[in-house]
């Protein structure tokens, strides 16, 4: 049996998630309360069903901190248990509630002397983050604050793909303009690089096009960048996957997200690809590879 379990902040985009995984075959349970995941597992294990999706998020109350124990007793049972955990800015799942007018769930998952009544809608977003904080991260943790629902859904279906036997390399690229993304587990600051975005001609072009590259190519501090970045992760990554981790998220920022990030990003993941498996991201163009 396959489950995939979908958890994160509420506004995260979890819905989208299990949708995604619904339209892939999954049979899909929304809300479960974290002490019946094990009941469910038994009884769809009774009638046949093999890939299943659950979400599991605060509206479960405490006892969602006890996911991880439940994890690790269906792992122990031979179930291949893959763990989503999705995140956002706070400003962003704030600019999310507001748009739809949604009361945040929290107050309405807590006992009635807990319903926090008087927090203001970032305090509850911050509560829910104390809250899970304990199986935030065990899993593979998406930032989702500049993802439109297809994007993400594309991610979904990119991340139940993976070999879960060999460790994967996520590259990605984004603009520091639009924030740090919270799922990265390595940074690097590529805005020290030539812009091509003073050029007219390029300015309107990615770090995936012809003329950009060119431009980056020629620059030989744009190489060493290239050459640090990959020896780094070359000379690190041993350890990793000695520390038995899934993945290992790779972050390249630059002013915009859209040309020397994204050009690092692309000649880093050819690199890697040919000796490690290896997921693609570009926050700003929205793709998956």
């Amino acid at each position: 049996m396959q489950l995939f379990l979908i958890s994160g902040l509420s506004g995260s985009g979890k819905s989208v998630a299990l949708k995604a995984l619904e339209d892939s075959g999954y049979y899909c349970v929304d809300n479960l309360p974290a002490a019946l995941l094990p009941v469910l597992m038994e009884n769809l294990h009774q009638t046949g069903n093999v890939r299943i999706a659950v979400s599991i998020d605060v509206r479960s109350g405490d006892s969602v901190k006890q996911l991880p124990h439940y994890i690790s007793q269906l792992k122990q049972q031979g179930i291949d248990v893959h763990l989503l955990f999705l995140d956002a800015q706070t400003d962003t799942l704030v600019k999310r509630f507001s748009e739809t007018r949604r009361r945040h769930p929290l107050r309405n998952a807590l006992p009635p002397e807990q319903t926090n009544v008087g927090l203001t809608l970032p305090e509850c977003v911050q509560l829910e983050r104390e809250m899970l904080a304990e199986i935030s991260n065990i899993g593979h943790r998406i930032d989702t604050s500049e993802l439109g629902a297809s994007t993400l859904c594309a991610w979904i279906k990119d991340f139940k793909g993976v070999d879960r036997a060999h460790i994967t390399l996520l590259f990605q690229s984004f603009g520091f303009k639009n924030g740090i993304p919270i799922d990265a587990d390595f940074v690097f600051d590529v805005r020290c690089l030539p812009n091509p975005h003073y050029d007219p001609v390029l300015r309107p072009l990615t770090g995936r096009d012809a003329a950009v590259i060119e431009f980056l190519d020629r620059d030989q501090n744009v190489q060493n960048m290239c050459e640090d970045i990959r020896s780094f992760i070359e000379k690190w990554l041993p350890s990793f996957i000695a520390d038995n981790r899934s993945y290992l998220t790779v972050a390249l920022g630059c002013t915009g997200g859209q040309h020397r990030s994204v050009y690092l990003v692309e000649k880093l993941a050819r690199y890697f690809k040919l000796q490690q498996q290896v997921l693609l991201r570009h926050r700003k163009l929205g793709n998956t590879y």
